[in-house]
């Protein structure tokens, strides 16, 4: 983990929403740096405001992130992610595209060390062969990771 990583989200307890975002049988994720030693790739999102509304967060996080407009369909499920000192509460929603141009967006949280570094729908078959650490912890809890939509409930990681 990077010292900026653990500087911003180290020993905090974080509330994020996230979107599923599907297009032609393809999910959006984000490629980050400084989670681990290499790549991690995961959906977008992000990290819920004091006095922020959760719908709100998702807008928000999408379009920093991103530069797409959503509209957000439904709540899927859960995760609880612990792995010290990383700690986060993950709130999943199946979101759709309404419009803007994908586009590598920025984290405001990280100023001057971004660690965004793409963003792209992927197949099923390109997440598939990102090796587990190099994909978001929830991916392993499904046989194929088209089965994501199917997740329901509350999940720890």
């Amino acid at each position: 983990m990077s010292d900026s990583v653990y500087q911003t989200f180290g020993n905090k307890l974080r509330v994020r929403v996230c979107g599923l975002c599907i297009d032609n049988d393809c999910l959006l994720m984000i490629n980050h740096k400084g989670i681990n030693d290499g790549d991690f790739w995961a959906p977008p999102g992000g990290g819920l405001q004091f006095g922020e509304t959760i719908e709100t967060c998702l807008i928000r996080e999408f379009r920093e992130e991103t530069h797409l407009d959503i509209k957000i369909d439904s709540f899927q499920f859960i995760c609880e992610f612990i792995n010290l000192p990383l700690h986060a509460i993950e709130l999943f929603f199946k979101v759709e595209k309404r419009g803007g141009a994908l586009k590598k967006g920025d984290d405001p949280e990280m100023a001057d060390n971004q660690i965004i570094q793409g963003v792209k729908f992927m197949s099923w078959d390109e997440i598939v062969g990102l090796a587990p650490i190099r994909r978001h912890g929830i991916f392993n809890l499904v046989s194929k990771p088209s089965k994501i939509l199917d997740l329901k409930g509350h999940f720890k990681l």
